[in-house]
């Protein structure tokens, strides 16, 4: 994965593409933060789905940013939000569908043996483990509480 984001980086730099280039760097640096408190922790680098991780926290932090311009009239700022996420999401994998998200908790469900409400926690450690980067968790949060009720 590192190798994908470092090849993007460089075709940015050739094209010179302003907002990729800086979006290609905040996305190296959150890796590299993330790598440096590993090594301070005596564990290894991070892995491709600890990228993941980071690259599906980026856009959701980015999205509230985007809906916080918004509602502040900050109509730019938002756009350039927008198209941050667009650039991060190019290398996520393809997001989920409400069938997909649905077919993906009741299997985790049956796989985890939950029988209530208090299994949710243990249901979603393993839609999060299972898919990483390809649902929006909070959504499938509410799936599974239905699901389990």
């Amino acid at each position: 994965m590192r190798e994908i984001i470092d090849a993007a980086l460089k075709d940015a730099l050739k094209t010179q593409d302003k907002t990729r280039i800086s979006t290609l760097r905040l996305i190296r640096a959150a890796i590299q933060d993330r790598d440096i408190v590993h090594r301070g922790a005596g564990k290894d680098p991070v892995t491709n789905d600890e990228i993941m991780q980071i690259l599906a926290k980026m856009v959701k932090q980015r999205e509230e940013s985007a809906k916080a311009f918004e509602e502040g009239g900050r109509l730019e700022l938002a756009e350039q939000e927008r198209n941050e996420i667009a650039i991060i999401r190019g290398f996520l994998p393809k997001q989920f569908g409400e069938e997909e998200v649905r077919q993906a908790c009741q299997q985790v469900i049956a796989e985890v043996g939950a029988e209530g409400l208090r299994d949710m926690g243990r249901c979603m450690n393993a839609l999060k483990e299972k898919y990483a980067g390809q649902m929006d968790f909070s959504k499938a949060s509410g799936v599974v509480k239905g699901m389990l009720q």
